[in-house]
């Protein structure tokens, strides 16, 4: 069995804070890019792909700075793993990063990376940022 371990991609985005974090924390904005639609009670999120869906909590909303979910009833993460989107505005050049914290068995880091990388493709395409 493979041992599972944390991940953060760090991407430079060319958007305001407010208008990524419509994307990564509301239903409409996930399912944009993240899933190909997205329903939320409360604080449980069903993401929905073409092969099923998952679940996860909302475990903290901290406006237009961070998001930070867990998935439910994922039998291959434990407790305290969580994927995580955080928004970075660099003080000086107010330049905007996104930063993604997740978690995949150190076998399949790569593919775990790329499909970050690929999904932030079609965000920045959405947002119309280089």
């Amino acid at each position: 069995m493979s041992k599972r371990v944390s991940f953060s991609l760090e991407i430079a985005f060319q958007s305001s804070p407010q208008l990524l974090f419509q994307y990564l924390s509301t239903p409409s904005g996930l399912s944009e890019w993240f899933a190909d639609d997205v329903n939320s009670r409360g604080e449980i999120f069903t993401f929905f792909w073409d092969d099923g869906e998952e679940t996860a909590k909302l475990l903290l909303k901290k406006n237009n700075e961070k998001v930070k979910f867990q998935w439910i009833n994922d039998e291959d993460s434990s407790d305290n793993e969580f994927f995580e989107f955080k928004i970075e505005v660099d003080e000086i050049t107010k330049d905007v990063s996104l930063i993604i914290t997740d978690f995949s068995d150190d076998d399949e880091l790569e593919e775990s990376k790329m499909l970050w990388e690929n999904s932030v493709a079609t965000l920045k395409q959405v947002l119309g940022s280089s």
